[in-house]
């Protein structure tokens, strides 16, 4: 039996859609959304904010306020309520990282634009390579 799912979460619509699948696939699940943000550092991009702000976790969560509002509208389409934790990282190793916590992973195909996935590479795979749990990759 699944009890807890484990859904990493960007601004894209196939991370949308793994939750919508998470909440109709395991409706009596814990289901904790996670948004990774990069590790501070002054040559990426959100991560600079963060890499600058006198309270990195604050920023952290700041940075990822509007994305989980997001995804708690979807979850009470549902009459869902879900828990959210921030992350700082690697997308791919911090959510391979945790998911030995969780009976599964649910994760979007891919996200971003073409020139993200060239540049940061493919996520997704990486969390599947990488994970202690089963994924379910949604597209």
């Amino acid at each position: 039996m699944i009890s807890r799912v484990l859904v990493p979460m960007d601004e894209s619509e196939m991370a949308e859609r793994a939750l919508r699948f998470a909440l109709e696939a395991h409706p009596d699940a814990e289901i904790i959304v996670v948004h990774v943000v990069g590790q501070p550092s002054s040559m990426m991009g959100s991560a600079a904010g963060l890499a600058l702000a006198d309270d990195t976790e604050e920023e952290a969560e700041e940075q990822a306020s509007d994305l989980f509002e997001r995804a708690r509208e979807i979850a009470a389409e549902s009459g869902v309520e879900i828990e959210t934790e921030v992350m700082a990282g690697h997308p791919a190793r911090a959510v391979a990282d945790a998911s030995e916590g969780f009976d599964v992973v649910v994760i979007g195909s891919h996200s971003g634009s073409i020139a993200d996935r060239l540049l940061v590479g493919n996520v997704a795979e990486k969390i599947v390579r990488g994970s202690a749990a089963p994924v379910t990759v949604v597209r």
